[in-house]
């Protein structure tokens, strides 16, 4: 806030305030005079209306709502830039509630935290803090059973595209995945990329065409095997997925001359600076231990 509107958020408060209370005192000091009937000549069915002074206890009421005002401006923000006396601030404020709940969070976690991962696994209470982690950060993508959807992989198989072992999960986790496939059609030509794709269904022990199968072999080592290798069972490196147990990320084999001739794309998000560190290897061990039951 720039020194203008500071002074001018101040500036309205105390007229205000000041307003209030030459309001109060000229009210108070009203005089009634004794040969009338303090009416206001207004009458209907029989109803008068009075013009009789506050009363005293109301009067009051007012005056201590007025100090507690000033004073409340004094010891808490409300006057432009002035932080007030007790220098409170909501982020403070946040911040202690926030280091009490970690603290006690992570008094709770200390008792298995620093378990190794096969032992972590085995951990009922350990297991039940990472499925609700899990829950609250990751089941919007992934499904409530981890079982994914169409461009989200299922967690509770075999196939991983970064590795499965826990300390790939917990790196996917805590810096998330760039998954890139790029679009190869510029290089193979439409022909070039129908043959690619009847290769990569054969992979799969699916029947197709010989023809199409040699010439997209030839191919696929020129253009593909760099990222998913000679034998196509790909790259945890690089995140190019195996191409010869038919599961397919992105819907059925169908979509494979689609992915080859637009490319494919998908990520991961970070959750490093969403989840504490105690948090982030929780919900990794509980996403290993889906895969290994």
């Amino acid at each position: 806030m720039n020194n203008f509107w500071h002074w001018t958020v101040i500036v309205i408060v105390i007229v205000h305030l000041i307003a209030y209370i030459w309001l109060l005192l000229a009210t108070a000091k009203k005089k009634v005079a004794k040969n009338d009937k303090n009416t206001t000549g207004h009458e209907w069915d029989g109803i008068v209306e009075l013009d009789s002074p506050m009363p005293r206890w109301w009067l009051w009421l007012f005056v201590i709502s007025i100090i507690f005002a000033a004073g409340y401006l004094y010891a808490y923000p409300g006057l432009g830039n002035y932080q007030g006396s007790l220098n409170w601030s909501q982020q403070k404020q946040f911040q202690a509630h926030y280091d009490k709940v970690t603290e006690a969070r992570n008094k709770s976690f200390a008792t298995f935290i620093n378990k190794p991962i096969d032992e972590l696994v085995n951990d009922d209470k350990a297991m039940l803090i990472g499925s609700r982690i899990f829950a609250n950060n990751c089941a919007l993508c992934h499904g409530s059973d981890a079982q994914g959807a169409t461009g989200f992989p299922n967690l509770t198989d075999d196939d991983w595209n970064w590795g499965g072992d826990f300390e790939q999960i917990l790196t996917s986790v805590k810096t998330g995945r760039n998954g890139i496939m790029p679009p190869l059609a510029p290089a193979l030509g439409e022909e070039g990329v129908k043959q690619v794709a009847a290769y990569v269904r054969s992979l799969s022990s699916t029947e197709q065409d010989a023809n199409l199968v040699a010439e997209g072999q030839n191919k696929f080592n020129m253009f593909c095997a760099a990222c998913h290798g000679t034998d196509g069972k790909g790259n945890d490196m690089f995140g190019a997925p195996n191409l010869t147990d038919n599961i397919w990320l992105h819907g059925t084999s169908e979509i494979i001359e689609t992915a080859i001739y637009e490319g494919l794309s998908g990520k991961m998000p970070a959750h490093a600076e969403i989840l504490d560190e105690n948090r982030v290897k929780l919900v990794a061990a509980y996403v290993y231990s889906l895969s290994k039951e």
